[in-house]
């Protein structure tokens, strides 16, 4: 198989002027991964830092509701920023301190990769600009005032759709301009290579802790694993733990939005999706795109879904049938989300509770000697906006009017 690619999906479409860029990226990476010495750097880092390892809870209560396999959640919301983020820039942030360069520019939509890449950058003491669609700022306007709090330069997108595609196309603008002493950390296992592959391996310590954690606390690998899938990260993160035991079902769970019939979705890999291959921001995959190649709107109740495209591993995975994809709506993963915020005390990240949802669907036509894992890939206080105004929740609409009244009176 050609370098870079997976399948028929992956490779590096990339302009002239960044070739230099990546033969210099492609080597350091390369370096580091022959150097056990940097992985071990990496673990204790994000051991010292981050929290690792995150634990795997028995969702007692829910196994108990569902009457079928017993529930555990891999707790990336526990892993410092609130999200499985900081494991990929983190070791980035090591990648860029050996490449000698001062500077990182990232993408964000849910907020939580720009969190984490500001959070980074301030621990190593790089200069940092965050690009985000004007939409997704309105959407994550805590994480925005955190990242700026943290020293980053939040820059609002206002072309396209105004969310994530369109803030990578600014970043990789920005990127061209600047590549000599910046680093575009990618936040997801998207884009040229050696991303999708340099970013799965640092997600790759999700799906580590998590077999071995599985096999102590049940005593035998789980039955299925679900993740939900924009780009692809937190999925590829824990999937590798399981990828190679053929009786393990790996489930992706992509943004139905308002239905697939539709076409208010951000779903590329289920039947009927209407997703088909393309080349778009440096990689080969399946795009949900129009006859004439135009990138179309997504959409997703959760912004760090909303996205056009999905990684070339995963596109590649999917067509094999090793990973099962499906799709939950908005309306599921609401019903998710308040089900287990109420049942254990846990409140995923809007995008977590797409895997939630699919899992839900399905645990109780299963036997109570399985076990089923759901990465709860974050946790909702960013999306303390969007949930409120989902739940239509009086109370929190009477406080926001009070507080806007006394700002307005400052």
């Amino acid at each position: 198989m050609k370098k870079g690619y997976y399948g028929q999906w992956g490779g590096a479409f990339i302009p002239e002027v960044l070739q230099q860029t990546f033969i210099d990226l492609n080597k350091v990476y390369e370096q580091a991964r022959a150097d056990a010495s940097f992985w071990q750097e990496y673990v204790e880092l994000m051991g010292n830092y981050s929290c690792r390892p995150t634990p795997l809870t028995y969702a007692e209560n829910l196994t108990r509701h569902f009457g079928g396999a017993k529930i555990f959640i891999k707790r990336e919301d526990l892993n410092h920023t609130g999200a499985h983020k900081a494991n990929n820039v983190m070791g980035q942030g090591l990648l860029v301190r050996r490449m000698g360069k001062k500077r990182v520019i990232a993408e964000t939509g849910a907020g939580q990769h720009g969190m984490a890449t500001a959070t980074m950058a301030a621990r190593f003491g790089f200069a940092c600009t965050i690009y985000m669609g004007e939409e997704d700022v309105a959407r994550q306007r805590p994480n925005v005032f955190w990242m700026e709090k943290l020293g980053a330069t939040v820059v609002p997108v206002t072309d396209g759709s105004r969310t994530l595609k369109d803030a990578m196309n600014e970043a990789f603008r920005d990127w061209v301009a600047s590549m000599d002493d910046t680093h575009y950390v990618i936040g997801t296992v998207c884009g040229p290579h050696p991303f999708p592959e340099m970013v799965a391996w640092f997600q790759s310590i999700i799906g580590q802790e998590a077999r071995q954690q599985i096999l102590r606390q049940h005593g035998g690998l789980p039955a299925r694993v679900y993740a939900c899938v924009g780009g692809g990260s937190n999925a590829m993160g824990i999937f590798q733990g399981f990828i190679d035991d053929a009786g393990v079902d790996l489930v992706g769970v992509e943004a139905g939005g308002l239905g697939i019939a539709t076409g208010r979705h951000a779903a590329r890999m289920v039947e009927g999706s209407g997703a088909s291959p393309g080349v778009a921001q440096g990689y080969k995959s399946l795009f949900l795109q129009s006859p004439e190649g135009q990138m179309l709107d997504t959409h997703s109740i959760a912004a760090g879904l909303d996205y056009v495209g999905v990684s070339p591993i995963l596109a590649d995975l999917g067509g094999q049938g090793r990973v099962r994809f499906t799709a939950a709506t908005d309306r599921e993963v609401l019903e998710a989300l308040g089900l287990t915020m109420r049942s254990e005390g846990i409140i995923p990240a809007m995008e977590s509770a797409h895997a939630f949802a699919q899992a839900f669907k399905e645990a109780s036509t299963m036997s109570p000697d399985q076990a089923i894992i759901i990465n709860m890939s974050g946790r909702g206080d960013k999306d303390i906006f969007t949930i409120a105004h989902a739940f239509d929740d009086p109370s929190w609409k009477a406080f926001i009017v009070k507080r806007a009244e006394a700002y307005a009176c400052d």
